[in-house]
């Protein structure tokens, strides 16, 4: 495939409005690439209309089978006005850039990983192994793609993963989980010169808000590489008018989790703070999750994740650090599989993800494309 080719399909699925929703769009044109290859199998596993996670296999799983994961959703764009290119243009720039929504995180990865799968191929590879393309929906909300094809099994066969995050080709191997949670209190409308006829709704979430600070904090284990659990409440709303009680208010926090603590603990205290203050006279308060992944544990001393060093520093030219992420990948659903298997993030990327003018450098982006194929046969080959 010439270089004018790779750099078209990366254009055409930018162009591709997935702004957190309608990525069967991505997936239908990703799956007609291999409609020639019939070593290729090609599976939809739908979450709902419009929304297809998309797996690829190729080879024979005859010894090792590895593992290439990206998304294919994108965060909203903002203010469209506020771009220098169209949000979903794709624009190359005279400095080689790609520009638009979802080029850095992540479909420069994603069609990179495709794209070396193609070209692998057309080579009659892989020979001594299998190769699974793992494309998801929802990664920017709730992980829902990832954690329905955990449950069905379609990781439980990995022998190693490379998840193909836009980390400008740094190397992680290990990031924070998250839970992104909500607090309703329900109170009693009341007139404002009259406080004791109603229940004040937002006065219970700060109480809430101030003992769930001090609850969390509680969790003082260190990471020698993420740090401590970070708990922020990040959004607040409630009552309807100034000379009124408020009925009603809610909360949104955000946690960064740790391998040291899991999810499940953190929700366990979350959920018996709001039973224990629910007991309290007035309090009725509701707790909903609306993300919860844990923390993706790793070792740097792994030979997996050292390959993809060495193989990364072959292709940039380069030392690479091996380090932690402070965000959070489909590695967070993915860590439930049956197989227990090493996970290295490497991607073609640049800090503007989540930016208005979000870009990737289109060099770094063919040397991803270079880096997966030369990962795959050095995993595939060996023992």
């Amino acid at each position: 495939m010439d270089q004018q080719e790779k750099i078209n399909i990366l254009q055409r699925i930018v162009q591709m409005e997935t702004v957190n929703d309608h990525e069967s769009f991505v997936a239908d044109y990703l799956a007609s690439l291999f409609e020639t290859y019939p070593n290729a199998k090609v599976e939809r596993v739908r979450y709902r209309t419009g929304r297809d996670n998309l797996v690829v296999t190729v080879g024979t799983g005859r010894r090792r089978t590895l593992g290439f994961a990206g998304h294919m959703d994108v965060v909203a764009t903002g203010d469209p006005q506020k771009w220098q290119h169209k949000p979903f243009s794709g624009d190359i720039t005279p400095d080689f850039k790609m520009h638009g929504r979802g080029t850095s995180d992540m479909k420069a990865g994603l069609a990179a990983m495709v794209i070396a799968a193609l070209e692998l191929l057309d080579q009659g590879q892989p020979k001594d192994g299998q190769l699974k393309l793992i494309a998801t929906i929802a990664e920017e909300t709730t992980m829902v793609g990832a954690e329905k094809l955990t449950e069905a099994g379609y990781l439980d066969d990995l022998d190693a993963l490379v998840i193909c995050e836009g980390s400008g080709l740094n190397v992680s191997y290990t990031h924070n989980g998250d839970i992104d949670y909500e607090v309703i209190s329900y109170g009693k409308g009341a007139h404002s010169a009259a406080p004791q006829l109603g229940i004040n709704a937002i006065e219970n979430l700060m109480v809430y808000w101030q003992t769930a600070k001090a609850e969390l904090a509680k969790f003082d284990e260190t990471d020698p590489v993420l740090g401590q659990l970070l708990h922020n409440v990040t959004l607040m709303s409630g009552g309807e008018q100034i000379n009124s009680i408020p009925a009603e208010a809610k909360l949104s926090g955000n946690i960064r989790l740790i391998p040291q603590t899991p999810a499940r603990l953190v929700q366990d205290r979350l959920e018996a703070l709001v039973a224990e203050l629910n007991t309290r006279p007035g309090f009725d308060l509701e707790l909903n999750y609306l993300l919860v992944g844990d923390a993706l544990p790793g070792d740097p001393d792994n030979s997996f994740v050292q390959l993809v060093k060495r193989e990364t520093e072959t292709i940039v030219g380069h030392d690479v650090e091996l380090a932690g992420d402070t965000g959070t990948t489909d590695g967070s659903k993915f860590v439930a599989a049956k197989a227990q298997f090493p996970v290295a993030i490497v991607g073609p990327g640049s800090e503007t993800a989540h930016q208005v003018d979000e870009y990737v450098d289109l060099n770094q982006y063919l040397q991803a494309i270079e880096l997966y194929k030369q990962l795959t046969l050095e995993f595939l080959s060996g023992e």
